[in-house]
């Protein structure tokens, strides 16, 4: 009986060991993959949102327009988080949430909403977004809140695609004028 329990809890022993060695190296994979900030380039960036959405919620108080919805707030990430991301770039925000904007109004007026024209808008930002290489995550968000709220076409023009063409310009203002930030745009087109 004795010999058994030592062989279980040698076993469990082993288990334990083997998985604090997979962990270990799961930790040092997502470190070489995972970009790396200095701390200053944390406040700088951090600023940067602060600043995009705060002139774009008084912009819209000001102007009775909304310009801000929450997929441009996860535009902010990549623009001020991580500008040199390819999924960053003008062509990637303005074509990508116009698309998934246009995604979802379009499936909302053709099919009505409901569950499936929510994953169809999505899934299509999804495909369109690669084959035009203008894929965007927040634009399935976009997508997502078009046909969920049931929008009509006038949502593309405001928040989806002036809110989008002002957030790259205040990224690319921000670049420049801001010592520290990220610069931005690797490229426009």
């Amino acid at each position: 009986m004795g010999r058994v329990r030592a062989r279980s809890t040698g076993l469990g022993t082993q288990r334990l060991r083997r998985l604090v060695v997979l962990q270990r190296r799961e930790r040092q994979r997502g470190r070489r993959v995972q970009p790396r900030f200095r701390l200053s380039q944390i406040g700088v960036t951090s600023l940067g949102g602060l600043t995009a959405v705060g002139l774009m919620a008084l912009l819209t108080a000001w102007s009775v327009q909304v310009l801000i919805v929450a997929p441009l707030g996860a535009s902010c990430v990549l623009l001020f988080g991580y500008p040199r991301s390819p999924l960053a770039q003008p062509r990637n925000v303005v074509l990508g949430n116009t698309l998934g904007g246009s995604l979802g109004v379009g499936l909302v007026s053709l099919l009505g909403q409901g569950p499936l024209v929510l994953a169809l808008a999505v899934a299509l930002t999804i495909l369109l977004g690669q084959q035009l290489r203008c894929l965007h995550p927040p634009a399935g968000g976009m997508a997502f809140l078009a046909a969920f709220l049931g929008m009509s076409w006038p949502f593309l023009l405001f928040p989806v695609l002036l809110g989008s063409l002002l957030l790259v310009v205040l990224a690319w203002a921000f670049s420049r004028w801001v010592p520290g930030a990220m610069p931005y745009p690797l490229h426009w087109l």
